[in-house]
């Protein structure tokens, strides 16, 4: 597995504390080393959001970007919004500092007994069809031509199918931040997507208040 923490005594608690578990562990201290690092072979990524170099959220969009590892968040900002936009963005657990260390192995543990999907696994909400590994979308077997930006907007939606993710998630996980990062931008994005997507398209629910949600079920 690998670490993501730039803080130099807690990094090495932790990383002692794993391999007094029996579990081997690299650590990186970087956020830009760590959007560079190899990802094959890792069974868990523990990412710290506080990062010198590349924010660790940009770090979680970018490991999104190439594998389902299973991603781990260690962070002392622990806002309900920052939990949102990591879970949006692909995270599978978030855990806030200051922790104690019985319940970081737990989750490591725990995290560690589940299956980790592959790559060439489809996401299927009702007739949507998502092909992460060729990144190809059908609906009801047609083929559907996205944008990059469409398809990750889809594709966050569709990992957490059937709840309501923020439009500031929304945001971060899938629209350029320096050429088209805002909410109002979003809408125009979302508003093409349910065109696309057809009779699907109303699946695509506004949740008021809140942000987005992709109805689940039939």
């Amino acid at each position: 597995m690998l670490l993501v923490e730039d803080d130099e005594a807690l990094g090495q608690q932790v990383v002692e504390q794993l391999r007094r578990a029996e579990l081997d562990v690299a650590w990186l201290k970087d956020g830009d080393e760590a959007r560079r690092a190899s990802l094959e072979g890792l069974s868990l990524v523990i990412l710290d959001l506080m990062l010198p170099g590349a924010y660790g959220l940009d770090v979680l969009r970018r490991i999104r970007e190439r594998s389902d590892v299973p991603v781990l968040i260690l962070s002392a900002r622990n806002d309900t919004q920052d939990k949102v936009r990591g879970l949006a963005l692909g995270a599978d657990d978030y855990l806030g500092k200051p922790f104690w260390p019985e319940e970081l192995l737990a989750r490591v543990r725990a995290r560690l007994r589940r299956p980790i999907l592959s790559r060439t696994d489809a996401l299927e909400v009702g007739p949507i069809r998502i092909d992460i590994a060729s990144r190809v979308v059908t609906v009801a077997g047609r083929e559907v031509e996205l944008t990059k930006t469409e398809l990750e907007l889809l594709l966050t939606l569709a990992r957490r199918a059937g709840s309501a993710i923020s439009r500031q998630a929304l945001v971060d996980a899938a629209l350029d931040p320096d050429r088209q990062g805002t909410e109002r931008t979003l809408d125009v994005h979302v508003s093409r997507l349910r065109k696309k997507l057809g009779e699907a398209g109303d699946r695509l629910e506004t949740v008021w208040g809140v942000g987005y949600r992709l109805r689940s079920g039939p």
